[in-house]
């Protein structure tokens, strides 16, 4: 890529204002002017997420807050057992009801005269509070109210945050009157709540709406995303959990070729390469023998949810043995769900000569859509090269995320149009008015045309951004909208 000039910039911002006034001249739609006069149409939608209100959920141990953040956000990502402190820090979560948006917070159980642990946790409790627009304060309603949660009532009052008492565990009407007595906490109406199967959630969602202001308060205080979602995915046995321990130098995730292992993917908190990262691990994933269908349908749901939850799917292939369709099918999901893509080649080390020039010829046939991501070598079971997986993701991200201005893209598209205009059909050549990217992770390209854009000269005009602008490691997805000169039809 070239360095840009002063001079540059300026011709190619009076290009993009140029070939915007000629869009003037034709049919657009409101959708299409929504689209054009929002530029840079990520940072609002960043700008909208950090002044999203905050909603802490607060509570003792074991009274279901986790079950609670995953019955609001609809799907099970707050870690859920039957033991008290599971989750011991502040985490953040995306959450929506009735159109409204917000974030999330669920804490560890706060208890008075905590200690070690138990304290760090209590104080994660108070914090959150502190930081937040209004809590949910979860009871249980079978136990009833405790010392400690009258403890946490005085806490509240003083933070002087709207509350909404959520009495769970409330699974059917015979245990309504449990949760009646909790009017005794002088916070007003216990909302009955089920949180393990859904009932009467939407009630206590509705009246923490109406106290939750428009935007936030303590706007900064949850850095969106966290760290880096890697999602490591591939077909059985290809070395997940090998590559998961090796990554985080010790055995976190059971290592085994027992067919039927079946568990839910792990998610690891792993430092490398001075940054802390999110691995999403699906590696439990194992054919059953008498069920190889069915189990391959549960291993590519859960591959799916994985790669749903990513940012960056690395992708393992066993290099000992032919690439499989499955192996192929397992990256085309990737890319179906625009997420950024690093393939790695497992069990490199115990390759010969000739293996090694099959295995490239396989690549090039297999991969040939594919050859934008990046690519390594590695040992699992030795750690040979998993020091480069962290620039290859790196490179995947950077690539996910990046924006063209609209000037310069425009510009560029010029250029490729001069040089190698789309091919004439029926008496008629198609002619790109105008481009924008409509969006990042993955880039999104937006084309206005006078006529149909064939799938061939798309495929063209995205090698070419390619080679222009690297999005090495990200899908790119190019739409075209077709529009007519206006009042060509009028009088028909």
């Amino acid at each position: 890529m070239t360095e840009e000039t002063p001079t540059a910039n300026h011709d190619e911002e009076q290009v993009e204002r140029a070939l915007r006034a000629g869009l003037e001249d034709f049919d657009l739609s409101d959708e299409d002017r929504a689209l054009l006069s929002r530029e840079g149409g990520d940072d609002d939608e960043l700008s909208e997420e950090e002044t999203r209100p905050v909603v802490a959920i607060i509570g003792r141990p074991n009274v279901g807050k986790s079950t609670l953040v995953n019955r609001v956000i609809g799907r099970r990502e707050a870690v859920v057992e039957d033991v008290p402190g599971v989750t011991r820090d502040r985490v953040a979560y995306d959450g929506e009801w009735s159109g409204r948006r917000f974030t999330l917070v669920d804490t560890g159980g706060w208890e008075i005269d905590a200690q070690g642990i138990h304290l760090r946790v209590a104080e994660q409790a108070e914090v959150a509070i502190d930081l937040a627009d209004a809590v949910l304060f979860v009871v249980d309603a079978t136990v009833g109210a405790t010392d400690a949660d009258e403890a946490v009532v005085k806490l509240l009052r003083r933070s002087k945050k709207p509350v909404v008492l959520v009495a769970n565990k409330v699974d059917d009407q015979r245990t309504e009157a449990d949760a009646a007595m909790l009017w005794s906490l002088g916070l007003g109406q216990p909302w009955p709540v089920s949180a393990l199967h859904g009932r009467g959630t939407g009630d206590a969602l509705d009246a923490l709406l109406d106290v939750l202001p428009a935007k936030t308060t303590v706007a900064g205080a949850y850095q969106r995303g966290g760290p880096r979602r890697v999602a490591l995915v591939g077909r059985p046995n290809v070395g997940k959990s090998s590559l998961l321990n090796k990554l985080a130098r010790e055995d976190r995730v059971v290592v085994d070729n027992v067919a039927g292992t079946t568990r839910d993917p792990v998610d690891e908190y792993i430092e490398l390469g001075g940054k802390t990262w999110r691995f999403v691990d699906t590696a439990g994933i194992r054919r059953r023998v008498h069920q190889t269908r069915g189990a391959d349908f549960y291993a590519s749901l859960r591959t799916q949810t994985a790669i749903e939850k990513a940012e960056v799917a690395v992708v393992l292939i066993d290099a000992e043995e032919s690439i499989a369709e499955q192996d192929i099918r397992v990256v085309q999901q990737v890319i179906d769900a625009g997420r950024s893509l690093v393939v790695a080649f497992n069990k490199w080390d115990l390759l010969d000569e000739e293996r090694r020039y099959y295995l490239e010829r396989e690549i090039e046939r297999e991969l040939v859509q594919m050859t934008w991501a990046p690519r390594v070598n590695i040992s699992a079971q030795t750690g040979r090269n998993v020091d480069k997986l962290v620039p290859a993701i790196e490179t995947a991200l950077d690539s996910w995320d990046t924006r063209i201005p609209t000037g310069r893209l425009n510009a560029f598209i010029g250029e490729i149009v001069a040089g190698h205009p789309h091919p004439v059909r029926g008496g008629k050549q198609p002619r790109i008015l105008f481009a924008t990217q409509a969006s990042t992770r993955p880039p999104r390209f937006v084309i206005f045309a006078s006529g149909f854009i064939e799938h061939g000269y798309r495929r063209f005009v995205e090698r070419r951004l390619r080679e222009e602008f690297g999005f090495e490691g990200t899908p790119i997805e190019i739409s075209v909208r077709v529009r007519e000169r206006r009042g060509k039809n009028a009088g028909r």
